[in-house]
């Protein structure tokens, strides 16, 4: 990547090549571009990603982009926050819900009206619309003018007239309110007056109630999508009053009805959770298998048991949920544990679910996109029992051996390093090789003090160009032989390569690599499916 004298995008990365607009430009300069990729990625501008972090954003951590917005680059701003929620960047939204709610609400005109444009490609459902609205509410407090000026009026119209009638039917009977917010709040303070009838017939009910729609719509001849958008707000009014266990299971199964439409007493019933688990989202079958044990609903031997275990070790599933083997040992493990980490739900595993968790998760590498870099990941990890990743039930040494995996599995051109006493030496992790496996193969010969600077000085040294360093360690020690910086820079200069630094603290809570105004160094803390969407985005210039 070569210095440019103005502010433009390099089309093969996310960054300003000169975001200062000066001539001579340091490429790998912390600009303010690369500040604000790194907060809507993660929600900090800094060079640490804390895994499991989800506090609040402020105006605090967001100088890059109020930068950007100062210098009239609004537009561009707004679709960087589309790029980041539409791609999956985004390892948390709500930086990019604050980042349009502060796009819509600047000075100028070109800004806000691209930021009200994107807002349904951003929010794209209830949840996100609501925290949208939060924010803008928050950074209007202390100001005399309220939020709901013509603008957002009709951006909040358009948001609803613009949607299916049936799915926005089944959004608004399944996310109610978050956040302070409703929908019936929504409808009245924009003044939304519905694009077609179907879109009335959900105003009115969210807005007046069944009863009034009920007589509202009962002599009229309807439309053919307003009779399907009655029907369905009668079942889901039919579901809220009845009592009968029969009817209810009859009308989630026929209605493909979720458990956020149903009442609390409904979800006492093993039956009722039995047909809510035909339909779940794979993701949220994982989260809850632990309590589905608990509670006898998914029983040793059973038909039930049999139908979950056949469907988490389906390829295709497990293809249409997109779900990350991290995830499915992230899961895997927790239910291992036979114990919630809060209240007092206990279960004995079930030796089927956890060995078709086990089958999930190698057939789940299927999802893993390649990123096409040349990785160096260097492990140096303890057998200790007491080292566990925080957070979750992984050991350390599995949890090292896991991500060594996922790039020796996904990545063609990965080199494997282990530390041994002050020194590196390759340890070889074939695709064929079990979870087990690998976990031995990383731990079995005994590291040392972690030495970031270890893995670039040895491929500099055996002439190997890498795109990206990857340092795992549950050692709370470091010492450098050299600067991890300086040798970084000598790689870089050596090989020709653009060469990015991951150091991965397993266990910390908190640290950094060195005090570095390089943008190819990166720090994270602890670990999660998010650190992994992270690493990857920095191998591929996104961050």
């Amino acid at each position: 990547m070569e210095p440019s004298g103005s502010a433009t995008i390099d089309s093969s990365s996310n960054h300003t090549l000169n975001s200062t607009g000066g001539g001579g430009g340091c490429p790998w300069e912390v600009s303010d571009k690369a500040r604000l990729c790194r907060f809507l990625c993660y929600g900090s501008e800094g060079d640490i990603y804390t895994a499991r972090e989800e506090g609040r954003v402020s105006m605090e951590s967001a100088g890059g982009l109020l930068s950007l917005l100062q210098e009239g680059r609004g537009p561009e701003v707004v679709e960087e926050i589309k790029r980041f929620t539409q791609d999956g960047r985004a390892v948390r939204l709500g930086p990019s819900f604050f980042a349009l709610a502060l796009c819509s609400q600047h000075s100028e005109l070109k800004t806000r009206q691209a930021a009200f444009k994107a807002l349904k490609e951003v929010c794209r459902d209830p949840a996100h619309l609501f925290s949208f609205i939060q924010y803008k509410k928050e950074l209007k407090e202390g100001m005399k003018c309220g939020i709901w000026g013509r603008a957002l009026r009709k951006a909040v119209s358009d948001w609803y007239n613009e949607q299916d009638a049936l799915s926005l039917a089944a959004a608004v009977t399944k996310c109610k309110q978050r956040e302070g917010w409703s929908h019936q709040d929504l409808l009245r303070l924009s003044h939304t007056k519905p694009a077609n009838e179907a879109i009335a017939l959900i105003s009115k009910y969210v807005t007046k109630g069944w009863k009034e729609v009920q007589v509202a719509y009962a002599d009229k001849e309807n439309s053919e999508e307003v009779v399907k958008v009655l029907s369905y707000l009668e079942v889901v009014e039919k579901v809220k009053h009845s009592c009968d266990e029969t009817e209810v299971i009859n009308l989630i199964e026929e209605h493909k009805l979720e458990r956020e439409q149903l009442l609390t007493d409904h979800l006492k019933s093993k039956q009722v959770w039995r047909s809510l688990l035909k339909e779940m989202p794979l993701q949220s079958v994982l989260k809850i298998l632990g309590k589905m044990t608990s509670n006898k609903i998914l029983e040793p031997g059973g038909s039930d048991t049999q139908a979950v275990c056949d469907r988490i070790q389906s390829e295709t599933a497990l293809k249409k949920a997109k779900i990350h083997p991290l995830s499915i040992l992230l899961a895997s493990e927790n239910y291992k544990r036979g114990q919630g980490y809060q209240g007092k739900t206990k279960w004995e595993p079930d030796s089927s679910i956890l060995k078709a968790m086990d089958s999930a998760f190698y057939k789940s590498f299927m999802n893993v996109e390649p990123v096409g870099k040349r990785f160096v990941v260097a492990v140096d990890v303890s057998t200790s029992l007491s080292s566990v990743v925080p957070g979750t039930s992984i050991s350390t040494a599995v949890a090292a051996a896991a991500i060594t995996m996922i790039f020796a599995r996904s990545e063609v051109d990965t080199q494997v390093l282990a530390y041994s006493e002050g020194a590196l030496v390759p340890c070889t992790l074939s695709a064929d090789m079990t979870l087990a496996q690998a976990t031995v193969e990383l731990v079995k010969i005994p590291g040392g003090n972690t030495d970031c600077s270890l893995p670039i000085i040895w491929a500099t040294e055996n002439g190997k160009a890498v795109d990206v360093f990857i340092v795992l360690t549950n050692n709370p020690l470091w010492s450098f032989t050299a600067s991890p910086v300086e040798s970084l820079q000598k790689h870089r200069q050596k090989s020709g390569a653009s060469s990015k630094l991951v150091m991965c603290g397993l266990t910390s809570t908190g640290h950094t690599i060195a005090d570095t105004e390089d943008r190819g160094l990166l720090s994270i803390c602890g670990f999660d499916l998010g650190a992994l969407s992270v690493m990857r985005s920095i191998a591929q210039d996104l961050i």
